[in-house]
Parts: C-alpha cells; sequence; structure tokens
C-alpha cells in the first residue's frame, strides 16, 4: 500500500531559504514542494488554490506576516469552498521572537528555527502532517515560562465548562508538558487511554493540536510557570 507524498507550499521573504529547501526536498519521495511564496497575502491565496498539506511558514515578512496568514490559511476555505485542513508549521527564531504566541493563538501546528539540521526540519514536517503537533516538553514548559513573563501575552482567564473533571486533570498535565506516556503513567491509565482524553479535548475545545491545548491549560489557570519549573 501507497501513501501520497506530503504537499509542501514554502513560504518566506528570503528566497535562499525557499530555494535551499526546496532542493532538499526535490530528491524525497515522500514530500512535494507544490509552490512558494515570498509573503503572507500570496501564500494565502496559493493555500486557497492548491491545498497543501503543510505550509513552512516564516513570520517576519513584508505586508502581510506570518501570524496573519496563519490565521486566514487555519480559519479560511479551499477552491471548492470546504476547509482545506493545511497545517502551519512556524519557521522562526524561537528565542527572540516576540510573535510566536500569535501564531500559537492563530492555529499553528508547531515550530522550525531557520539553524536546525535539514533532517530535522524534515523530520517536523512529516510529523505536522501526519496531524501531530511539532512540540516537546522542553518547548511546552519553555513556550508557558515566556507566556507567563509576558504580560502583553496574557487575557482574561478562561472557564472551562464542557469538559469533565478527569479531563481537566488530562489537560493540566498536557499544559505541563507531559507526553501521553508520561500522563498515563502519572493517572495510572494506559497510553491508549490518554490518547483517548487527548482527542476528546481537542474536539470539546475545538483546538487543532496539542500546542493549542497548551495555550488553553494556561489561559484556563490550570498551569502556572512553578509547575513546569517541577518538571
Amino acid at each position: 500500500m501507497t501513501t501520497s507524498a506530503v504537499r509542501v507550499l514554502l513560504v518566506d521573504d528570503q528566497q535562499l531559504i525557499r530555494t535551499a529547501l526546496s532542493m532538499v526536498i526535490a530528491d524525497l519521495p515522500d514530500i512535494d514542494v507544490v509552490g512558494e511564496a515570498a509573503d503572507g497575502a500570496e501564500a494565502v491565496a496559493l493555500v486557497a488554490q492548491l491545498a497543501p498539506d503543510v505550509v513552512v511558514m516564516d513570520l517576519r515578512m513584508p505586508g502581510m506576516d506570518g501570524i496573519e496568514a496563519t490565521r486566514r490559511i487555519t480559519r479560511g476555505t479551499g477552491a471548492q469552498g470546504t476547509r482545506t485542513g493545511t497545517r502551519i508549521l512556524v519557521l522562526t527564531t524561537f528565542d527572540d521572537d516576540d510573535h510566536v504566541y500569535g501564531a500559537l493563538r492563530a492555529g499553528a501546528s508547531g515550530f522550525l528555527v531557520k539553524d536546525m539540521a535539514l533532517d530535522d526540519i524534515l523530520a517536523a514536517i512529516r510529523i505536522v502532517a501526519s496531524g501531530d503537533a511539532l512540540i516537546a516538553p522542553s518547548v511546552t514548559r519553555r513556550l508557558i515560562q515566556d507566556f507567563a513573563a509576558n504580560p502583553q501575552q496574557q487575557g482574561q482567564q478562561r472557564e472551562l465548562t464542557a469538559i469533565t473533571d478527569r479531563e481537566r486533570e488530562v489537560l493540566t498535565l498536557v499544559g505541563r508538558g507531559l507526553s501521553n506516556t508520561e500522563i498515563a503513567a502519572e493517572l495510572c491509565i494506559s497510553v491508549a487511554t490518554a490518547k483517548t482524553y487527548i482527542t476528546r479535548l481537542l474536539a470539546k475545545l475545538d483546538a487543532r493540536d496539542r500546542v493549542q491545548l497548551v495555550i488553553i491549560a494556561y489561559e484556563a489557570g490550570l498551569v502556572s510557570v512553578s509547575a513546569t519549573e517541577r518538571r
């Protein structure tokens, strides 16, 4: 049984980066570059036309930036009037990018750092295309710590009324950066059961992926910086 190649749109105002990634991907049987864009507006138009599986999205671009483009893509529709299902993998310099939280709320499914190894970039594309989120526990803790330290990112505390007490426990552990295996051990349940809870939370909270669950957990006051530091 064969599987279709992951269809990727590269979005960056630096042609050198687009060209380098495109050349590497050209030799791979499981990933295809279906288009390139130099700014957010062009990216939005191409996604509607091409419906790629993954967009590798730069954040800082002239005109429409990556955050607005991400928001329009994740909430928009394709050429046939249906939701595209396209997932966004942000290309960023994580340590100093103040816009990363806006990208999360806009619907990004993960992050790439521009100086990371090409093999890691390709692996990240595959992970996001599979429906998962690229967010390791260490990154989760960093996100929450930085998020909490920046008052501009904080808003009114979110209320959670649609989830059960057990689901709230699971959401708290997701917010603390635990993997499914660690959640299962913490709650004395199977990994399969932990995955089921995650699936329910995604549906009930209308979250695209685990990245969004982390932000929801923080906004609901379920996690704190001190909790993540104990991990």
